[in-house]
């Protein structure tokens, strides 16, 4: 099948999905509509903002859709007019199955993990805060269970001691898109065959990737240096890890912590002592050692390197952090 045969309809919303989008116009193939969610107000102007995807798609002038509701029969309608070969979807909403069972070659799906672990919303962040040297990312089959369908490729892709959220998200944008270009090229070719999740797990029940929220992104000081770390990293730059600090019981300030380095040593201070020179240096204890840190925001204020930090905020030797 030539390349002007095979339509795409691309289904995105944030930054990860532009990478996808960027490289399949790049190598040439044929994107017929760009689905995204619709604009939405920001800022405290309240302006309406575009999503990444579309103001990518405008400045490539793709024609853009953006459902409200994705069972409006006048969407479905505007899908099947189309007349896509392949929906490609990244990082976009739940698929209701009139519109993904309507291509030909089926509706496909990137997502950033080694599937079928790390199922959910934020298996980036997942991945570093479990502490894996690891993940990928994976191509599969849209099926009426979210993240289940069949695996069409997987890639791996190193996770290092110093990579954060953000840093691995960057990672898996390029190593998805390239996947994803190559799993339209084997599925226009037909040379490519589809594997059951269940015939690839190593492990049951499989690592699940949640979404965030304010009770799960909160630092336990009670707990390993080395998972407070990750949490760490696996929070930064966004939404961050966050604590409280206090003094003589009464809270202060809820803080934001987006860069650590644990320390592991003898420890004689109770969890959550905040150990400093006021100038160079700012560590909390907790069991079997300490994490230090290196860059933390108060509410309203910017994110600040721990030398910064210091010089606005003294004394802070007498507080601990909850």
């Amino acid at each position: 099948m030539e390349q002007e045969d095979f339509r795409i309809v691309f289904m995105g919303t944030p930054e990860f999905a532009v990478g996808s989008l960027r490289k399949l116009i790049d190598s040439g193939k044929q994107i017929v509509a760009v689905v995204t969610a619709p604009d939405k107000p920001a800022g405290r102007g309240r302006k309406l903002s575009e999503s990444p995807v579309k103001q990518y798609a405008i400045e490539k002038n793709l024609k853009v859709l953006q459902p409200v509701n994705l069972k409006d029969p006048e969407f479905i309608k505007q899908i099947r007019d189309l007349r896509p070969s392949l929906i490609v979807v990244v990082a976009f909403r739940m698929l209701p199955k009139i519109v993904w069972e309507i291509p030909e070659f089926g509706t496909i799906n990137l997502h950033a993990s080694l599937l079928p672990d790390y199922r959910g919303a934020a298996p980036i962040n997942r991945a570093i805060m479990n502490g894996e040297t690891k993940t990928g990312v994976t191509t599969f089959l849209i099926e009426e269970q979210i993240d289940t369908g069949d695996i069409l490729l997987q890639k791996v892709v190193e996770i290092s001691k110093d990579d954060h959220a953000g840093s691995l998200h960057d990672k898996l944008m390029i190593a998805g898109a390239e996947l994803l270009d190559t799993t339209v090229d084997g599925l226009k070719n037909r040379s490519i065959e589809s594997v059951s999740q269940k015939a690839l797990s190593p492990h049951d029940p499989v690592k699940t990737a949640p979404k965030l929220s304010r009770e799960n992104t909160r630092i336990d000081w009670g707990n390993a240096a080395s998972d407070i770390h990750n949490l760490v990293r696996g929070l930064a730059p966004y939404p961050g890890a966050w604590t409280e600090l206090i003094k003589d019981h009464t809270l202060l300030s809820p803080v934001k912590i987006f860069e650590t380095k644990p320390e592991f040593a003898p420890v004689n201070d109770p969890v959550g002592t905040i150990l400093t020179d006021e100038k160079s240096f700012l560590k909390v204890a907790v069991p079997q050692g300490f994490i230090h840190i290196i860059r933390l925001q108060l509410p309203g204020k910017k994110s600040l390197a721990v030398t910064e930090f210091l010089k606005g905020f003294k004394s802070i030797a007498g507080y601990r952090f909850e």
